[in-house]
């Protein structure tokens, strides 16, 4: 699964999932693509099960992009501690999605392979998605 290999701090605030994606919005890799329509944290396992899904249809054919990485340690306090004693250790890492954002890309198969896929990896993420084509 995908994680830093090191960061400048262990632990991070939550911050807000307001506005639009501001980069990340265009296709630049591939034909096709995966764009988020919900903001939502997508966590690293849920990148994995989604590049398996796309993996697996493919089987041999097409080359697949990750447009997103997880870069935010989400902290959790161990079950029934009391309140206080600081923040809880990192946990796991999530990958902050805003809507408009290029999540994967898929080039090198054609439309009904490549649409194909992508809808079974929109299944293993937890927000709403768009299926998109590059403008030639």
């Amino acid at each position: 699964m995908l994680s830093p290999k090191r960061t400048k701090f262990r632990k991070q605030q939550r911050g807000r999932l307001k506005g639009l994606a501001r980069r990340g919005t265009t296709i630049n890799f591939g034909d096709y693509a995966l764009q988020a329509i919900e903001p939502a944290w997508i966590t690293s396992r849920q990148i994995e099960a989604a590049r398996r899904a796309i993996n697996r249809y493919l089987r041999r054919g097409g080359k697949i992009w990750i447009r997103i990485f997880p870069d935010k340690p989400i902290t959790m306090r161990a079950a029934e501690t009391r309140m206080g004693a600081g923040k809880g250790n990192p946990e796991y890492w999530v990958a902050v999605v805003k809507p408009g954002r290029i999540m994967f890309e898929i080039g090198g198969v054609n439309h009904d392979v490549a649409q194909e896929a992508m809808r079974l990896a929109a299944q293993k993420l937890p927000i709403k998605t768009k299926f998109l084509v590059r403008e030639e």
